[in-house]
């Protein structure tokens, strides 16, 4: 099996209609502040206009700043694109993708989300921006909940989260401040939860199954290669018997 050298780019689902619910938003929104001033005794109409054209104005201008493109896959890694930066995993770092899972009573429910689960953390937090370590902490906000859940000694949590703003060593790497407060709950989310990253399902252009088994066969095309190469670099190798 030869390993595909062309760029996959995965376009959200998400940032459809955005410019279009930007519109949409800011006329009623106009309209609404043009009801307040203009025609007084309609106030509880204006309102309506002014409250929903806000909602949706402000949906629509996050739609627009949105990245075109959210994932891209090529003969390296994954990279994911934020719009607050972007982080980069290369192949070999990757341990297991799927969808993460937790259980609630009897039943067993699916995250909107797919996870990966990294052999090694070091990689993502020294190309990691500061930015969009803090972003993701901000938005990864409903898995810590979802963590806690899991977790029934709520003093556990309670440690974890004093934690979270102490420095983190791991492998003789030390790090400071959001970088540590990233890596903390990245450890933690992996313990509670299986997995060190998330990818929001929104991120997505194609079924979330799908997108995992996309990526199941670029990992094992690259260690085809990788394999492949490492023999061909044996056998260039080495030595020639007796002519």
């Amino acid at each position: 099996m030869a390993l595909e050298s062309d760029v996959v780019s995965i376009r959200p689902l998400s940032k459809r209609n955005g410019l279009a619910l930007t519109i949409v938003g800011a006329s009623a929104f106009v309209l609404g502040f043009g009801l307040f001033v203009l025609f007084p005794e309609l106030f509880a109409v204006g309102l309506v206009f002014f409250s929903l054209g806000a909602i949706a104005l402000i949906l629509g201008l996050a739609k627009v700043y949105e990245p075109d493109t959210t994932l891209t896959m090529d003969e390296q890694g994954l990279t994911y694109f934020h719009r607050r930066g972007k982080v980069s995993i290369n192949w070999d770092n990757i341990q297991r993708v799927d969808i993460p899972r937790v259980t609630q009573g009897v039943e067993t429910i699916e995250l909107s989300y797919i996870g990966i689960k990294l052999k090694q953390l070091n990689p993502i937090l020294d190309k990691i921006s500061l930015r969009l370590a803090a972003g993701l902490l901000t938005e990864q906000r409903p898995l810590l909940v979802t963590a806690a859940s899991q977790q029934e000694d709520l003093a556990t949590l309670e440690t974890y989260l004093g934690a979270e703003f102490s420095p983190l060593v791991i492998d003789g790497d030390r790090y400071r401040g959001v970088l540590a407060m990233f890596g903390h709950r990245c450890v933690m989310l992996n313990t509670h939860l299986g997995y060190h990253l998330y990818i929001p399902h929104d991120s997505l252009d194609r079924d979330p199954r799908e997108f995992i088994k996309l990526l199941r066969q670029r990992i094992e095309q690259y260690w085809v290669q990788t394999n492949t190469r490492l023999i061909h670099m044996d056998k260039k190798g080495a030595p020639k018997g007796p002519q």
